[in-house]
């Protein structure tokens, strides 16, 4: 073979065409490897947050065991109810200086209050004295309220002593001038067979015989409220305790949160606030209907605390949480969901629950037949929040908290 056929049979190599092609694939094949890399740790990430999410759900149990109740459709915010600005015209006072003033009452121009931290106070212009402290240092948190103790509601008896319910330590008669104090029921004492576990709020008769007070829970303890909102057991009740004949009597049981206590001026019927239940109710506690009950109002737009009396012969109601309508109600709508409420309580603690609850201090003055007259708001309680009592005094209205650090006043002339 010559030269030239040589050359003829041989292949000659083909030219390479270097475009934007290559690059683009090295890059592909290069991206999809790494592309399953980050797959593959964000399903092992997510398996190892996913995990224990799935043991707390399935394994772990639920410190609520709650039941489903059904609430009517909450009342238009509309008429006596229409949301206003007025609770923003209040004043705070001893704001920082005191924690959690629950119920307010006076003697004379002098108020008395509880705190969070155990004591009763004394507020004399702007001046606050200690009159006593029911419990034992120390104080400060939840863990600390069985020992330290927690006074919440507190009423001026006919000798000008105070009565004070506190959660935990019991029922008590307190001298506002020397401090001293007696014990009148204990808390924890079983009463029909339960114990009284989360004692709340007190009244009392004109000639200090008969003292009537609520236990909110014979289950959970003031410091687990929450857990007592979402369990919604009908466990609580109202006693009435003779000074007299030391004699401690249940008058109603089967209350789901019974709250604020308020004797009526014949002294045959209490109101009750059944907080869960977004209602007051009327239970006879002397005369031919004694150990009865009715309805004194259903289906309030908020969940009632304490109630106290107006000037005008009507009843001071506090509401720390709202049923809006136009709107939408968290409590309303968990009601009827246990299963839900179960899983809350398995994921969050109560603290992080409290915060899932929108601020609305709302506060209405009603009338016998259940009748609204007039209501002052705080939408998203940026002056006053978390009220729980409306103690009116001299043309104001004292509002207490049972978490804020202040008592707030609102001059009724203004409002």
């Amino acid at each position: 073979m010559n030269e030239s056929g040589g050359l003829r049979l041989r292949r000659l190599p083909r030219p390479q065409v270097i475009t934007d092609e290559l690059p683009e694939r090295r890059l592909k094949s290069s991206g999809t490897y790494s592309g399953r890399v980050f797959q593959v740790t964000l399903l092992s990430l997510g398996g190892f947050i996913l995990l224990p999410l799935l043991v707390v759900v399935f394994i772990l149990e639920s410190p609520i065991n709650p039941e489903a109740f059904s609430l009517r459709e909450p009342p238009l915010m509309k008429g006596c109810w229409e949301p206003n600005l007025k609770l923003r015209e209040s004043q705070r006072l001893f704001e920082d200086q005191i924690l959690g003033p629950e119920s307010i009452t006076n003697i004379g121009d002098v108020l008395y209050t509880g705190t969070a931290d155990g004591q009763i106070l004394k507020l004399v212009g702007r001046r606050i004295l200690t009159v006593t402290r029911l419990g034992k240092p120390p104080c400060g948190s939840g863990e600390d309220e069985p020992v330290c103790g927690r006074p919440l509601g507190i009423r001026v008896g006919p000798n000008g002593t105070l009565f004070v319910a506190d959660a935990y330590l019991g029922l008590f008669e307190v001298n506002p001038n020397t401090g001293e104090k007696t014990r009148l029921v204990a808390g924890g004492e079983v009463v029909g067979g339960r114990k009284l576990s989360f004692i709340n709020d007190v009244t009392v008769t004109r000639d200090g015989k008969k003292v009537y007070f609520t236990d909110s829970s014979s289950r959970w303890q003031r410091r687990n409220y929450m857990q007592l909102i979402m369990e919604a057991t009908a466990d609580g009740r109202v006693l009435e305790f003779d000074t007299e004949t030391k004699e401690l009597t249940v008058i109603m049981d089967n209350l789901r949160f019974p709250n604020g206590i308020h004797l009526l001026p014949d002294e045959e019927s209490v109101l009750v606030a059944e907080t869960t239940m977004a209602r007051i109710r009327r239970v006879h506690v002397a005369g031919l209907n004694k150990g009865g009950m009715d309805t004194f109002m259903e289906n309030l737009p908020g969940f009632p605390d304490n109630i106290r009396p107006s000037s005008s012969g009507g009843y001071w109601v506090a509401m720390s949480a709202v049923r809006a309508n136009p709107g939408f109600s968290m409590l309303d709508f968990l009601s009827q969901r246990p299963w839900i409420k179960k899983l809350l309580f398995k994921l969050f603690s109560q603290d992080v629950l409290v915060k899932f609850v929108p601020r609305y201090s709302l506060v209405a003055e009603l009338h016998d037949g259940g009748v609204c007259t007039r209501s002052f708001h705080d939408p998203n309680g940026l002056v006053v929040a978390y009220v729980s009592e409306v103690h009116e005094h001299a043309g104001s209205l004292y509002l207490g908290s049972f978490r804020s650090p202040y008592i707030a006043r609102l001059d009724l002339g203004a409002a």
